[in-house]
Formats: C-alpha cells, sequence, structure tokens
C-alpha cells in the first residue's frame, strides 16, 4: 500500500471518529430540550430548535457515513454521484474554515449573537471543545481521505493542464463566475466593517467578523477558479489546481448557504431579526445566489475538464466502474 493510500485511510476513520462526539452531543440537546432538563437556544422556540438540531444530526450521520465509505470497501461500490455530492457539501463546510478556527485561537474571539451558531448560551466548556474538535478532525481527515479516495477510484479525473482544451469554446456559463465575484465583496464587505445591509450590527463580534471574510475570500477563489477553466488561462497551469480549489470554494458557498437558507427565512417569519446581523431579505437574496452559483461552478468545474480531456460526453460519476480514460468519471 502506497504512503499516500495509508495516510488517506488512516484519515477516513479518524474523520468519522472526530465526529461521533457531535453527533452524541446533538441527540443529548433535542432529548433534553424536549423533556425540558436543557435550555433551548437563545432566540428559537423549541420547535425550532428542535427542527435545526435535528437536521444537523442527520447532517453529522452522513458525514460519518461518507468518512467511512472512503476507506472500507463497500465505499468503492457505492454510486459515484451522490457519495461525491456528500463528500462536497461535507468539505465545503468543513475545509475552507479551517483557518478560522486557527485565527479565532489566536484571537480569542468571545461568544455573543450574530455568530450564526447554533450553540446554545449554557453549553459547557468540554462540550464547546467536543464540538470544535469534531469540526477541525473531520475537516482535517476529509481533506486527506478524499483526494486519497479519488485517487483509487477515479485516478485520472484530475490529470492534464489548463488549456489543453485547444481552444474549443466553452459549455459552461461565465456568469457564474461574475455573480460569485459579487457575493465574495459583499461578505467581504460586512466583515470588514461595512454595515448596509445590515439591520442589527451590534450583533456582530470577531466570530462573525471572522467567518464572514473566510467565507468570502474561499467564493473569491472559487470564482477566480472557475474563470480559469472557462477562459483556459493561465495555459499549462496543472489542472487539478483550478479543480480542487473550485470544489472547495463551490462547496462552501452551496453548503454554508443551503444551511444558512432555512434558519434566515426562520428568522424574517417570526421576526427575530436580532439574532443575525444581516437583513433577513437581503440575506435571503444571498443565500439564493450562493447556492446556486456553487451548483453551476461545480457542474461547470466538472465538464470543463471533460472538455479539456476531449471527453464531451462522459455523464458524472455513476460509481459503474473504474474506467482510466481521458474522464476517469465512470
Amino acid at each position: 500500500m502506497e504512503p499516500w493510500d495509508r495516510a488517506g485511510r488512516i484519515a477516513a476513520y479518524g474523520a468519522a471518529l472526530a465526529l461521533t462526539p457531535y453527533l452524541l452531543i446533538k441527540v443529548g440537546w433535542v432529548a433534553g430540550s424536549l423533556l425540558g432538563v436543557l435550555p433551548v437556544g437563545a432566540g428559537f422556540s423549541l420547535p425550532g430548535w428542535v427542527v435545526l438540531n435535528t437536521a444537523t444530526i442527520g447532517m453529522a450521520g452522513i458525514g460519518i457515513v461518507v468518512g467511512l465509505a472512503l476507506v472500507r470497501p463497500w465505499g468503492m461500490r457505492l454510486p459515484g454521484a451522490p457519495l461525491l455530492f456528500c463528500a462536497w457539501v461535507g468539505t465545503g463546510f468543513l475545509v475552507p474554515v479551517l483557518p478560522y478556527v486557527l485565527l479565532a485561537a489566536l484571537f480569542g474571539p468571545g461568544g455573543g449573537g450574530g455568530g450564526g451558531s447554533d450553540d446554545g448560551p449554557s453549553m459547557p466548556e468540554w462540550e464547546a471543545a467536543l464540538v470544535q474538535a469534531g469540526f477541525v478532525g473531520m475537516g482535517l481527515g476529509l481533506a486527506v481521505a478524499l483526494p486519497a479516495y479519488l485517487r483509487r477510484r477515479w485516478p485520472d479525473a484530475f490529470t492534464g493542464r489548463v488549456g489543453d482544451g485547444g481552444g474549443r469554446p466553452s459549455r459552461v456559463p461565465p456568469w457564474a463566475a461574475v455573480v460569485g465575484t459579487v457575493i465574495a465583496l459583499v461578505w467581504v464587505y460586512w466583515a470588514a466593517g461595512g454595515t448596509a445591509g445590515l439591520t442589527y450590527p451590534a450583533g456582530r463580534d470577531l466570530n462573525w467578523h471572522l467567518l464572514g471574510g473566510i467565507l468570502g475570500l474561499w467564493a473569491l477563489l472559487a470564482s477566480a477558479a472557475y474563470w480559469s477553466l472557462v477562459s483556459q488561462r493561465p495555459a499549462g497551469l496543472p489542472g487539478w489546481i483550478p479543480a480542487a480549489v473550485g470544489w472547495l470554494g463551490s462547496g462552501s458557498l452551496f453548503a454554508w448557504s443551503a444551511w444558512k437558507l432555512p434558519l434566515t427565512g426562520y428568522m424574517a417569519l417570526t421576526g427575530s431579526s436580532d439574532v443575525w446581523p444581516e437583513n433577513p431579505a437581503v440575506a435571503t437574496v444571498l443565500h439564493l445566489a450562493a447556492v446556486g452559483v456553487g451548483a453551476v461552478i461545480l457542474k461547470g468545474t466538472v465538464r470543463r475538464r471533460e472538455d479539456e480531456s476531449g471527453d464531451r460526453d462522459r455523464p458524472l460519476p455513476t460509481g459503474k466502474g473504474h474506467n482510466k480514460g481521458a474522464g476517469g468519471w465512470t
């Protein structure tokens, strides 16, 4: 077994193990709130709190299954498209915010409203440490295990260089890069202290600024990677670089906004405008756009890599074999 494969397998087990305490904590929160022995999070009703945490329980369960699928033999037999979708969402949630964890540790941001966290106000320190360790462990594990899995299953998927398509017309829409850049600039503007589009500026804290800035930067990187593949510039750049950046950045756009979108709608319907700083209407538009652009960037990244390899009609991963042709997707 090659060293990269061994490291990927260890990382996959580590990712699944790291997220297990988070799953158990969330189950305890739901059970405790329903039994009346644990408080409901600030700004939430009991039904809203239960729905939110039940959703995160499901997400954690899927994350654990994905981690195991990247190492167990049955993971090689799963259909490629749903497995990669779950992995895309998981890496989009966790890998891009690893710098946030480091910066938060260095600058020591305090708690408070406005960070978009679902943590309750009375959360013990040991629970907070386990939750953070679970996110960091899962993010680091996926960052190592997923490339190793992809290399085993589709070894040629990210081969080639930018511009290998020979100047053929692109079949992917270039406007997605522009929209993604606009979204990124709004988030960076807010993170830098801008107040236009906010209804509760007092709800901002350092956590909110750091997370918004990092997600905005990832949106910019995704847009730049997408544009590189669409425009085929700079020619000669290894294709896996924009493909990987596009994968992570588009996953970040999609995953975080898909998670925040229903919560933003809940805040707008209940009039809880003092929970998050953003204006609910503005935030809803941004999150809808981010979800759509994230999906378009992912699809365009995959399709453009197929175009550059000359395999125009090859479908998305199906998991029906281990074809090692130019596209490497089936």
